[in-house]
């Protein structure tokens, strides 16, 4: 068998604007963090990962990429070893057309609706591949949304692969264990539909991914991705001002089975839930559901497996995210500031969305303070599209802004404030 390069590997790294010695440089820092002893990648080892020479790095350094991407392994075009990579015949024509394309997309959507399509030939065999080919598109979708956040286009990108893994159904045989992984896949897919609607607070069309989202999970019966749909669900009530709503699906999603049987996914489930102490004004109950989740995390064991969104975003940095945003409700400032910093030292290159949310987070916990011009200072460190285009980050710099103006009216400080403002707006 030939060699095949790693186009999905390629296309993440012109999205996010890395060479090969940048690569290298970021995945050799992270395996310090992980083994105490700096990896030896260089230039020319990322690029035998993309010409295929290298098809699964070895452990660390695979942990490495994937905590610097936050993708799995396999979402990068990753092969396991024993396992086939399966890339569509078009995905290099149409990476050379648009190298910021998902990968395989028009093939693969060709490919479902021939297979879907009338004909003479014999039916199609379904197999993981198909579901593979999905995953790794999925991946992109992720990325996407951890860079941007809350855009329509994410939205409507995480719908319309639902829609093809289902139309995938219908396109010819397939295992039952197929089945199930394409209709957990379509869950998947759907949910971060769901979650780019609640970033973007467009709640109404939140709602209607939920619904569509727990009917697939169930027909799936993945346990990890009915955790996921239920704690978006949580997360959403909160966001929305409704704490017996969000509680109750918390609930849901914390006493499914994988709560126990993985410590990770216990403590999320706990996090959320102190964030939704935290809007409904208990402290007591914040601190020990931050405590327990603390607590929950340390036992987790990071070789075990999860799922690529688990891996993209729940770690230490997202924990204290969480703790930010419950502080910071409750009144608390110096510990909202606290944990600001403590996110903000460990957020992973490609949180770009959370690092301008903590970010103009922490510039509230300031200003509550009367730190003025340190407050000011870290808003104005918010990039220009998340601060105009990313609906919660924009509400949150606009609620700085009047309390800018309620604190130090006339003020140098309101002033260069203000200009600054006028910029981002003009910038967008």
């Amino acid at each position: 068998m030939g060699i095949t390069r790693n186009t999905a590997l390629e296309a993440w790294m012109n999205e996010h604007g890395y060479s090969s010695n940048s690569l290298a440089d970021a995945v050799n820092t992270a395996v310090e963090r992980l083994t105490g002893r700096t990896g030896g990648l260089d230039g020319s080892s990322i690029r035998s990962w993309k010409a295929g020479r290298v098809r699964w790095p070895k452990s660390a350094t695979r942990k490495a990429l994937e905590d610097v991407t936050g993708l799995h392994a396999t979402a990068l075009g990753f092969v396991p070893r024993g396992r086939t990579r399966c890339i569509p015949a078009a995905s290099q024509e149409d990476l050379d057309m648009n190298r910021r394309t998902l990968v395989g997309g028009i093939a693969a959507a060709a490919a479902a609706a021939a297979a879907a399509a009338p004909g003479t030939g014999a039916p199609r065999r379904i197999g993981m591949g198909d579901v593979d080919r999905l995953q790794q598109r999925f991946g992109e979708i992720i990325a996407s949304d951890h860079r941007h956040g809350g855009q329509l286009g994410i939205e409507q990108r995480a719908a319309a692969l639902a829609d093809e893994a289902l139309n995938l159904q219908n396109a010819g045989s397939a295992s039952q264990r197929v089945r199930s992984s394409l209709y957990a896949s379509a869950a998947a897919f759907r949910s971060s539909a769901m979650w780019a609607a609640i970033d973007g607070r467009r709640y109404g069309d939140a709602k209607t991914h939920m619904r569509e989202a727990q009917a697939l999970a169930e027909m799936s019966g993945d346990q990890a991705i009915k955790f996921r749909i239920w704690s978006h669900a949580g997360t959403m009530y909160r966001h929305m001002g409704r704490p017996a709503e969000a509680f109750a699906a918390n609930d849901v999603a914390r006493n499914l089975h994988i709560t126990r049987r993985d410590p990770l996914f216990a403590s999320l489930g706990l996090a959320r839930q102190a964030a939704i102490h935290g809007a409904s004004q208990d402290r007591t109950g914040t601190r020990r559901a931050f405590e327990q989740a603390q607590d929950a995390m340390l036992r987790a064991d990071p070789s075990d497996y999860r799922p690529v969104w688990m891996l993209a975003f729940y770690d230490q940095a997202e924990l204290d995210s969480l703790a930010l945003s419950a502080h910071l409700v409750l009144g608390d400032y110096p510990t909202a500031e606290f944990h600001a910093h403590r996110c903000l030292s460990a957020l992973r290159p490609h949180m770009v969305r959370s690092r301008a949310i903590t970010t103009t987070r922490l510039a509230h916990a300031q200003l509550a303070q009367g730190d003025v011009d340190a407050a000011t200072a870290t808003a104005m460190r918010v990039p220009a599209d998340a601060a105009t285009q990313h609906a919660r980050v924009a509400r949150m710099l606009q609620e700085f802004g009047a309390a800018l103006r309620a604190t130090a009216p006339g003020t140098t400080t309101m002033q260069t404030w203000t200009e600054h403002a006028a910029d981002w707006k003009m910038a967008a």
